[in-house]
């Protein structure tokens, strides 16, 4: 029990200790932290007196900074003003100046109006003078001329006139004359090479073709039992066969050359064969139809690559390939066509300009012959829409249209085509000309040349090349002869319609005629 006792005072003994212990460990830390607690605002006043005092020596180094840079701006501001005062002085002494320059100007001026307005009087009074001393001489010459002045103002002004007729038919020659021969010698070269690079044959083809037999008996075989070989073929072909009285011949007629040309080789191969009869007839023309139109594509791309063209569709070609069959005025239109293309690429290369676009509208002017026999219409306006169709360019679309004149030629490459269509048309053995129109042709030419006033007599010569006419003396004198010409040339132009040019020449003769009695 004693034991139980003792331990439980030990024990209460040590409870009461540990917690004297804990108590002073409080005390302790306590004190402690008050110590550091006090050390730190001992610290935190000292660091925030060092900082006023920073402040305040950053504030008072601010200050004298501010002022530093305030007199220094200030003393810059001062000196500015100095110098734009000193220009504001500057400018005001030349204003001032320039003023003072002004002012006797204007004294000067003002100096000057007084003398100038006392000269015009004077002048004025000179003037009045002068008109009173005009009027009198005026007086003295109508007296001494007897003439009015509204008489001498009129001789005078006739006289003049003249002198101007005269004058200005003087220029107006000189001037044709140099533009003439500007224009003709360009012209010339340019053509005559173009010409001299051309070298083209003259051929007249016909209407008609002559196919050779080897004997008479030949004609009874072509014509058959009761006329059913020569009606198959006929009737076949579309062309007329003709057997008349000419030895070893036959001949074969037909408006559309191709259809001719099919009937002429069939008739050769069958004369070749010996074996004609309908069956055989028929098997024949579809031979030559098919070599036919094996040469037709032939010629179409000769003619084309001849000219070293590209891009040209299928279908043209083929419709060149017909021209080799076609004829105008007895001139075969491909041939022509190549003809044309080939001036029109030389001009155009004289003159600086694409060939090929020339040679490509030359070439492709009379397409629409090709087909003039088939479809209605001119050959221009089939050309045109056969153009259009094979998506050809506008400019040669615009050459086709105005090669004729139908419409204004509106480009260089229309001009050519149609330069170098009517030299192909126009030279020489190129194309055939019905008597009679040939012979109206001139006589409308000397009937235009004679509707002139002052006109006598005109002749047309060197085949309508060139129109002379006499004048009147009395009527048309040397002054008036070029304007006549130039009329005459302008009403020709406007009236009749001829390939090439027409040289107008007017001749005056003045005759004196008396007799010795």
């Amino acid at each position: 029990m004693d034991l139980w006792m003792s331990i439980t005072l030990i024990a209460l003994a040590a409870i009461v200790s540990g917690v004297a212990c804990f108590i002073g460990g409080i005390n302790h830390r306590k004190r402690r932290a008050e110590a550091e607690i006090g050390s730190a605002e001992q610290e935190a006043k000292r660091l925030v007196s060092d900082a006023v005092k920073a402040a305040e020596a950053k504030k008072k180094e601010t200050v004298l900074e501010g002022k530093d840079e305030v007199h220094k701006l200030r003393t810059e501001a001062e000196r500015e003003i100095s110098e734009r005062r000193k220009d504001v002085q500057r400018q005001e002494r030349r204003l001032q100046q320039k003023e003072e320059t002004l002012d006797k100007k204007m004294d000067n001026l003002e100096k000057k109006d007084e003398i100038l307005t006392k000269k015009i009087k004077e002048a004025e009074a000179k003037l009045e003078e002068a008109e009173k001393v005009k009027k009198s001489q005026f007086e003295v010459l109508e007296r001494i001329s007897g003439l009015t002045g509204e008489q001498a103002k009129a001789f005078l002004l006739e006289k003049l006139d003249a002198e101007l007729s005269h004058e200005k038919a003087v220029k107006i020659m000189d001037y044709e004359t140099q533009l003439k021969d500007e224009q003709e010698r360009r012209a010339s070269n340019i053509i005559s090479l173009a010409i001299q690079k051309c070298a083209a044959e003259q051929v007249t083809e016909m209407a008609v073709s002559v196919v050779p037999l080897p004997n008479d008996e030949m004609k009874g075989r072509i014509i058959g039992r009761e006329g059913r070989n020569i009606r198959s073929l006929e009737t076949l072909t579309g062309v007329d066969f003709i057997i008349d009285d000419t030895p070893e011949a036959i001949t074969l007629s037909c408006f559309e050359p191709v259809r001719r040309e099919i009937a002429r080789i069939a008739l050769e191969k069958l004369i070749s064969d010996g074996r004609i009869h309908p069956a055989r007839i028929e098997e024949m023309i579809d031979k030559a139809r098919r070599e036919v139109e094996a040469t037709i594509k032939e010629e179409g791309e000769r003619a084309v690559i001849s000219l070293g063209i590209t891009g040209i569709h299928p279908e043209l070609v083929k419709l060149l390939g017909r021209l080799r069959y076609r004829t105008s005025y007895g001139q075969n239109v491909l041939n022509h066509s190549l003809e044309v293309a080939y001036l029109a690429g030389t001009m155009a290369e004289e003159l600086g300009l694409d060939p090929k676009v020339a040679k490509r509208a030359g070439l492709l002017h009379d397409i629409g012959k090709a087909l003039d026999h088939e479809m209605e219409g001119s050959h221009i306006e089939l050309g045109v829409d056969v153009a259009k169709k094979y998506k050809e360019s506008e400019a040669v679309i615009h050459a086709i249209h105005a090669h004729h004149g139908d419409v204004e030629a509106k480009t260089v490459v229309a001009c050519l085509v149609q330069a170098a269509d009517a030299i192909s048309a126009a030279r020489p053995g190129a194309r055939r000309e019905n008597l009679e129109n040939y012979i109206k042709r001139l006589q409308k030419l000397e009937e235009v040349a004679s509707s002139f006033k002052g006109v006598e007599r005109s002749f047309a010569i060197q085949a309508g090349r060139e129109i002379r006419i006499m004048v009147k003396p009395e009527i048309v004198n040397d002054d008036t002869m070029i304007p006549l010409a130039r009329d005459i040339c302008k009403k020709i132009e406007t009236d009749l319609e001829y390939p090439g040019q027409v040289k107008v020449t007017i001749i005056r003769e003045s005759r004196a005629v008396n007799y010795a009695k």
